[in-house]
């Protein structure tokens, strides 16, 4: 166990080593040649920001709910703690861009400036994605930086690592004892996945997909659990970003079509239909191969993302009603937290639901799959 923890520890080590270096990289290269250009717009600069400090003023009493919410589930280059404009306080994330052009490209995300600056030529859109700051550059840039979702997988999965290791090295220390502390309630949820998920769905062969499904569980379950923690390492919208999903589900579409035996892909091609139905009966099982992964990718993706969004609006309520008068922001605060609260517990069910019912339906799949003819 000591492995895992000095593993856990130098790859935290090495990430905040990444985001230290990001930040000061290129900035001895770069002093010459940009300081130049930073006189000449620095008065720009000024003016512009003196000018979007005035219009800030005159918008700075209206509350917008919907970019308030689409940017707390929407994924960042920081990691937004507190506050709002100037004042917010987040953690800068490690920007790693490549471009035919400049290669490999290693900053920090605090270089932007929230959106209101660019560096070595890039800046962030409206949309939070990194683009050229000439607009004229139709280059390809390449995105690979360790984004807000990304980490948050990355802590997510050093932690399973960490549980899951520790519960086997405790099983091997501790033979026909019973678990302890957090393992007694891993334990239970390992044989649910087993007894209840995988042998009435899979059979015989639910052994060689265990490793699978418990994965996949997992994963989902914490990633939704850890999205519902207000405060770091909590809050991404890692299972309500549709490219997370989109991978899970291509996932199980190659291990289920990867393993079809030829009694499933007979089903697919010569199914027991007349010969003039096959006109019809095939397209639709060839959609249906499409289709089954396509409803896992949006399940997931719409029923946690709107968990989010309806905590996040029952939220809004109370400054949208206080922009009008103090008085109804004050009157509708307790319902609105109530709410709040009740759709948080509400979530906790449904951060296990949907991981249950993705490894469910990904059995059901597995198992049509490899399913022998019993004719």
């Amino acid at each position: 166990m000591s492995f895992v923890k000095l593993s856990f520890v130098a790859i935290l080590t090495t990430f905040f080593a990444v985001s230290a270096f990001a930040n000061t990289k290129n900035d001895q290269n770069s002093v010459v040649g940009e300081h130049s250009e930073m006189n000449d717009e620095k008065a720009l600069k000024h003016g512009e920001e003196a000018t979007a400090h005035g219009e800030g003023q005159k918008k700075s009493g209206k509350f917008d709910p919907g970019k308030m919410i689409m940017d707390h589930i929407a994924d960042a280059h920081d990691w937004h703690l507190w506050g709002e404009g100037h004042n917010s306080v987040s953690i800068s994330l490690p920007v790693i861009v490549y471009t035919k052009s400049k290669g490999i490209s290693l900053f920090s995300s605090s270089r932007f400036e929230h959106g209101h600056a660019s560096y070595e030529g890039f800046e962030l859109n409206k949309e939070g994605h990194i683009v050229w700051k000439d607009k004229a550059n139709l280059e390809t840039i390449y995105d690979i930086s360790l984004s807000k979702n990304v980490v948050a997988m990355l802590i997510a999965v050093l932690t399973l690592c960490i549980i899951i290791i520790n519960m086997a090295n405790s099983y091997v220390k501790n033979k026909g004892k019973a678990p302890k502390g957090i393992h007694n309630l891993i334990e239970p949820l390992i044989i649910f996945i087993r007894d209840d998920v995988g042998i009435p769905s899979i059979g015989k062969k639910t052994d060689r997909f265990m490793p699978l499904l418990l994965t996949v569980f997992f994963f989902i379950f914490i990633n939704n659990i850890f999205g519902l923690i207000p405060i770091f390492p909590g809050g991404a919208n890692v299972t309500g970003n549709i490219a997370v999903t989109m991978v899970l589900a291509v996932i199980i579409f190659l291990t289920v079509n990867l393993n079809g035996n030829k009694n499933y892909w007979k089903h697919i091609f010569l199914p027991d239909v007349p010969v003039w139905m096959y006109v019809i009966i095939i397209p639709i099982e060839i959609l249906g191969v499409v289709l089954k992964p396509f409803v896992l990718m949006l399940r997931l993706f719409a029923n946690i993302t709107a968990g989010h969004i309806i905590i996040l609006g029952f939220f809004s309520l109370i400054f949208i009603f206080g922009a009008m008068s103090p008085a109804g922001g004050l009157g509708v605060s307790p319902l609105s937290v109530a709410f709040t609260v009740f759709m948080g517990l509400l979530e906790m069910l449904v951060a296990f639901l949907q991981a249950f019912v993705f490894t469910l339906l990904s059995a059901i799949y597995i198992g049509m799959a490899v399913e022998e003819n019993h004719h």
